[in-house]
């Protein structure tokens, strides 16, 4: 029925129907459109605005997130940057430290160095003093064989006959003995 009526309508001459920017087929473009709407809504509209809800709701979770990981990724910031500050005086520190234990480790050596020099010292002055012993005793016994040989020698070139018969009676009347 409605449909006829709007057939007549645009089956008349009216006037009105043709006024510019007041079309009758604006108005039932529109009645279409608001029923199509209306029709979408009804069907779809609980599943589209609970899925925007929901869409919503997850987005709203990932802000929070992020601002906690931001929040978060500021607080590491500041703790590597406090690190960063303090890191100077961290290796100076450190320099001196080892400059200590270098310089403790120095007098160490040296002291080790003048123990060993001292025991090293003493050795020495020990075997100089048994090798001259030794070498006093060798000359000492050098010079007794020496001598002997020496005296052995002079008593050979300078005895004569005589002397030697003299020393052969008189030993032999030393053992208790006569000769003729």
């Amino acid at each position: 029925m409605y449909l006829s009526v709007l057939l007549m309508a645009f089956e008349g001459e009216s006037s009105w129907l043709d006024y510019p920017g007041f079309e009758l087929w604006k108005f039932f473009n529109l009645a279409l459109f608001i029923a199509g709407v209306f029709i979408l809504h009804r069907v779809f509209g609980r599943p589209i605005s609970e899925a925007l809800r929901a869409r919503r709701e997850s987005i709203k979770a990932e802000l929070i997130r992020a601002r906690q990981e931001r929040d978060e990724a500021l607080k590491q910031l500041a703790e590597v940057e406090a690190r960063l500050s303090n890191l100077d005086s961290e290796v100076e520190a450190i320099r001196q430290r080892s400059k200590s234990e270098a310089e403790a480790e120095r007098e160490r050596i040296k002291q080790a160095t003048e123990v060993e020099l001292a025991k090293l010292r003493e050795s020495a002055r020990r075997e100089i003093e048994g090798a001259g012993k030794a070498a006093i005793t060798e000359l000492r016994q050098f010079a007794s064989r020496q001598s002997v040989q020496l005296a052995e020698e002079l008593i050979r070139r300078e005895i004569r006959p005589e002397d030697e018969e003299r020393l052969i009676r008189l030993r032999v009347e030393g053992l208790g003995g006569r000769t003729n």
